[in-house]
């Protein structure tokens, strides 16, 4: 369990300090001069304040998302102690998550809005940052980690159980066409015997 706390708590240092690094770098490169070209009209560095949800939803609801952002991160800190998952993938996913949660907690708490600046415009996408990739990327490993470990092996048994029942129905059937032969077969040597006699009287 030390190990796995220890892992947990790694993960969410790393990915604060990635974030709060970036924005940092974000405000004092990035603001003065709006926006920089990383692939001229797909992918851009532009900065922006933003005041709503991650990717720029919900603007101007700062409190709610605190606290909606407070319950998420101690609903997945008592998960942790209280389930304690071994899996490392599933550690690292929750990390990922909690991570970017404090990320942009921290910049609501201190400047009262979040700052974005990943633009992917090719997709006419909403501006990001490093907390908002992190919370995604988590999220959808800890939703592949859940189907590949528990739906997978759910759906082989039952699909083992159907196969089995399957045999011994075709066992089952193939025992009742050997049974009715046997009978079919008996009642004729029968009759033969029958004939035999009455040719002899």
């Amino acid at each position: 369990m030390l190990m796995n706390i220890v892992l947990m708590f790694s993960v969410i240092l790393v990915s604060v300090a990635v974030d709060q690094v970036t924005k940092i770098l974000a405000v004092n490169l990035l603001k003065p001069a709006g926006t920089f070209p990383i692939m001229e009209g797909a992918l851009h560095l532009t900065y922006s304040e933003n005041t709503g949800a991650a990717f720029g939803m919900l603007k101007d609801a700062r409190w709610v998302f605190m606290v909606f952002s407070s319950v998420a991160i101690i609903a997945i800190l008592a998960y942790f102690f209280i389930a304690r998952p071994k899996s490392r993938t599933v550690i690292i996913s929750l990390g990922m998550i909690l991570g970017g949660g404090i990320g942009n907690m921290i910049d609501r708490v201190f400047q009262g809005y979040v700052v974005d600046f990943i633009d992917f415009r090719i997709i006419n996408f909403a501006i990001f940052n490093v907390a908002d990739s992190c919370i995604t990327v988590g999220a959808a490993i800890l939703i592949l980690s859940f189907l590949i470990n528990e739906i997978g092996p759910a759906l082989r048994k039952k699909g083992k159980k159907a196969e089995q029942s399957s045999d011994v129905t075709g066992s089952a059937a193939g025992t009742g066409q050997e049974i009715r032969g046997t009978a079919d077969s008996n009642i004729g040597e029968t009759g033969e015997d029958h004939e035999n006699d009455r040719g002899r009287q």
